[in-house]
């Protein structure tokens, strides 16, 4: 889909004067390069979600510039649909007062900041998409974004290795100090801007420390290990220039495995399956059936590596002790049927139950801060969709990515199976993990390069 400006006969012909000619606006990548080549930087000054909102500013403005130009601003496939779905969510901010049944009542006001908190997540990250997928070869080569990406796989696994290392480690960022004490700490604004190695959990009948940096959470951490992995495949082993190159990314995926581990994530070892058959599949219906037998000899070789290290019993460990299960059953139902008493647009943004799971009467406290008052729609992008933005923000969401996975099914090279993977993963995601920021702007520049790729050619088998 395209924004038409003007057709070709109405350029000025030669020796039209210069002062009516059509302006010169070419949209650089540089918003883009420094959001993800320094992005660790912007973790240590404490910017590291915050980063994406800041970004879109000049995007926005730089895309509206290039419009003004008279160039032509590509949209999306599909993309009348992720609009619909924008709608939805904004339509959402009529809901914010409702209470629905059985949970903690509360004001509009109370709700609206962690709804423009959303609201303007998706706003800023469709800058994003659109920049991205706009930007020229000559800008911005395929290769180079692909590179980058890889490079920010490279970052997660280091960030995983600290938080194993060190678990507490933790400082004041800059910004953090910018901001007045009563702001500063907020439980909400400190998993922003405060950096943290890892969080601590009780998982394994003891403190268990699990990797979150540089993504502040230990499952935005797992979600986003999944969404960068293939970059990381193709740009040391694919796109790699040298043998130095291939090695360092092997090694870089070997040692991955240690915090992919330990970060206990079940959510992750499943979707990096996923991703795996997906693969395995895609290229076994072109003929390369090797590739599943590929797929069977990686699978016992990893059973075998868990069977004769000690990665093995934290895996046992972890799937003896699902303590998380019964809240996330528990929230999942809650999701769905809270849905039911406002079907079409949801109810805006999340809400907290009355109570736990046994009885109303139990709640938060000092001694018991998982004894209650589970958010609805916190445990899993697809029941947060359903909860807070009902089944048109639903359907509008799924569509618009089941369409693009659709279109760009016959892009069988390194980087569409990468790309393709990506957002097969966060499907499998979407129903432990929620996906607001970084995992949806790594999903959005995953769909970037799918689109950048298909105007290359290279969909094509």
């Amino acid at each position: 889909m395209t924004i038409l400006t003007s057709h070709p006969s109405a350029e000025p012909a030669l020796g039209t004067a210069p002062s009516i000619r059509r302006r010169v606006h070419r949209l650089n990548a540089w918003p883009v390069t420094g959001l993800l080549l320094l992005y660790p930087l912007w973790w240590a000054l404490g910017l590291g979600v915050l980063i994406f909102f800041l970004a879109a500013v000049p995007m926005l403005w730089s895309l509206i510039r290039h419009r003004a130009a008279g160039h032509v601003v590509k949209l999306p496939p599909a993309f009348m649909l992720w609009l619909l779905f924008l709608a939805t969510v904004a339509f959402g901010l009529f809901t914010l007062g409702a209470d629905p049944a059985g949970t903690v009542p509360g004001t509009w006001q109370s709700r609206f900041v962690s709804y423009a908190f959303r609201l303007g997540g998706y706003a800023a990250l469709t800058v994003l998409l659109v920049y991205a997928g706009n930007l020229e070869r000559r800008a911005l080569t395929q290769e180079r974004l692909v590179r980058l990406l890889g490079w920010l796989f490279v970052v997660t696994v280091a960030g995983g290795v600290l938080g194993m290392a060190a678990p507490r480690f933790e400082f004041t960022a800059p910004f953090e100090l910018l901001l007045p004490n009563h702001v500063r700490h907020d439980g909400f604004v400190q998993s922003l801007v405060h950096p943290t190695a890892a969080q601590i959990m009780n998982l394994l009948g003891g403190e268990t420390p699990r990797p979150g940096a540089p993504w502040g959470y230990t499952n935005t951490w797992g979600n986003n290990v999944c969404l960068l992995a293939g970059w990381l495949a193709v740009a040391g082993f694919w796109l790699a220039r040298n043998r130095r190159t291939k090695v360092f990314a092997a090694a870089t995926l070997l040692v991955s495995v240690v915090p992919i581990v330990y970060s206990l994530n079940r959510g992750l070892w499943i979707g990096l399956g996923v991703m795996a058959v997906y693969v395995a599949v895609r290229l076994a219906l072109r003929g390369r059936v090797a590739a599943l037998g590929l797929v069977a000899v990686v699978a016992v070789g990893l059973a075998v590596a868990l069977a004769v290290t000690p990665l093995g019993d934290v895996v046992n460990a972890r799937v003896d002790n699902g303590k998380s299960n019964g809240v996330r059953m528990y929230t999942t139902q809650k999701a769905v049927t809270g849905m039911q008493e406002s079907p079409l647009i949801g109810f805006g943004s999340t809400r907290s139950t009355i109570g736990g799971r046994n009885s109303i009467a139990v709640g938060e406290s000092a001694d018991c801060e998982r004894c209650g008052n589970f958010t609805i729609g916190g445990n899993g992008q697809l029941w947060q969709l359903l909860y807070a933005h009902g089944l048109l923000g639903t359907l509008s969401y799924l569509g618009f990515f089941l369409a693009a996975l659709w279109r760009f099914r016959r892009d069988a090279s390194p980087i569409g199976l990468a790309g393709g993977a990506a957002l097969v993963s966060s499907f499998a995601a979407m129903l432990w993990y929620n996906s607001l920021v970084t995992p949806l702007a790594l999903t959005f520049l995953a769909y970037a390069v799918l689109w950048r790729n298909q105007q290359r050619g290279f969909s094509q088998p």
